[in-house]
């Protein structure tokens, strides 16, 4: 009898270990690596905005742009998979060219978000230069910290402060990272400060996703619906994981972020639509059309999520390969990524010809986790 137990619970952990292996297969790494290269090396021949941008063309074609600055970021997560050289040789020959600067506007979170990218490059072949003018622009907003007020429908320069929710992918992992970097604790105990203060501003807490900005509390859709932006919750869930790769495992700060991070997951593990894709607007997927920037970094998210050991793999990995699967869909054969809806700051209609930096920039990240995933 023993023995006949022993036997089926063998039998089950065998079957159980053959049903996790076919999972991981229906993850291509060749194949994933193979599109990453093909989407990054088509946008490095077009750095200059295409036909489809038509908002804010002027500051897309800037190079320390938050939209070249988040390519760049998802540009590094290729770079350390790729065997190709190139692409780092990209990221190096892009900062050198910019003498290691960020964005003009000393306090806004857009113009930091390029130097995520030079902070990678001062560890991969750079040197301590490429540090130095961020650290210098940190420096000086903690010598004189924004007191403005989070909320964006006033008269004040709330955008000093991180007020909206895409500025938590684009400043605190470089605040953070710069923290580790140079061991000065400051740097990192600002951004934590300042992400619970946006974080309680903005969160919903019933609904556990984030209003783009204050100027959307009363906002509804056309059904009387609450107004969460796809692409606005994904710089948040892309935010998160990105800070969550640098906190040390007993890094006190930690525990807030997973638990965030948790909570988001399940949330939009609900919204995803059929297709793969989350609709642009999250809690209105009728007649959505597809969109692969808010869909980019949610695959990212949550495929980092199962990787590190936060998300359970049999709740989610269902959804990381079908939200893969649906970015695949969405690259040309030449390697342009469309369905990216352009610039904004709500849901808005998109097209199979939009296409735009910070949308790579989501699948390469999306990439880099499902490689790691899929390893």
């Amino acid at each position: 009898m023993h023995a006949r137990i022993v036997l089926a619970f063998g039998t089950t952990l065998m079957m159980f270990a053959s049903l996790v292996a076919a999972d991981t297969k229906a993850f291509d790494s060749a194949a994933t690596l193979a599109l990453m290269e093909r989407a990054a090396d088509w946008q490095l021949a077009h750095l200059e905005p295409v036909d489809s941008v038509k908002v804010m063309r002027e500051e897309t074609r800037s190079p320390r742009s938050w939209q070249q600055g988040a390519f760049y970021v998802g540009l590094t997560a290729l770079a350390q998979r790729s065997k190709s050289e190139r692409f780092r040789e990209a990221i190096l020959s892009h900062g050198r060219s910019q003498q290691w600067r960020l964005g003009e506007r000393t306090y806004h979170a857009d113009d930091h978000v390029i130097g995520q990218s030079y902070l990678w490059a001062s560890t991969h072949g750079a040197g301590p230069e490429a540090i130095v003018p961020a650290r210098r622009r940190l420096d000086a907003i903690l010598a004189a910290p924004s007191a403005a007020d989070l909320a964006a429908h006033r008269e004040t320069q709330c955008w000093d402060r991180w007020c909206w929710c895409d500025a938590l992918f684009m400043a605190p992992p470089l605040w953070i990272e710069l923290s580790q970097i140079t061991e000065d604790s400051r740097y990192a105990e600002f951004a934590h400060k300042e992400w619970q203060a946006t974080q309680d501003y903005l969160y919903d807490r019933q609904e556990h996703l984030f209003y783009r900005d204050s100027r959307f509390f009363e906002r509804r859709d056309s059904k009387g619906g609450k107004l969460f932006w796809s692409r606005g919750n994904g710089w948040v869930f892309a935010g998160v994981a990105r800070v969550l790769t640098l906190l040390p495992k007993d890094d006190p700060a930690r525990p807030a972020y997973e638990a965030l991070f948790k909570e988001m997951a399940a949330k939009l593990r609900t919204l995803q639509k059929p297709d793969g894709y989350w609709p642009t607007s999250l809690l209105a997927p009728e007649n959505a059309p597809p969109e692969s920037s808010g869909t980019g970094f949610f695959v990212y998210g949550l495929a980092w999520g199962v990787k590190a050991g936060l998300l359970d793999r049999a709740t989610y990995e269902p959804a990381v390969l079908r939200g893969w699967q649906a970015l695949q869909r969405a690259v040309d054969a030449d390697g342009r990524l469309g369905w990216v809806q352009q610039v904004s700051d709500r849901p808005e209609q998109v097209a199979q010809s939009d296409t735009q930096f910070y949308g790579v920039g989501a699948l390469l990240l999306a990439g880099s986790a499902v490689l790691d995933l899929a390893r």
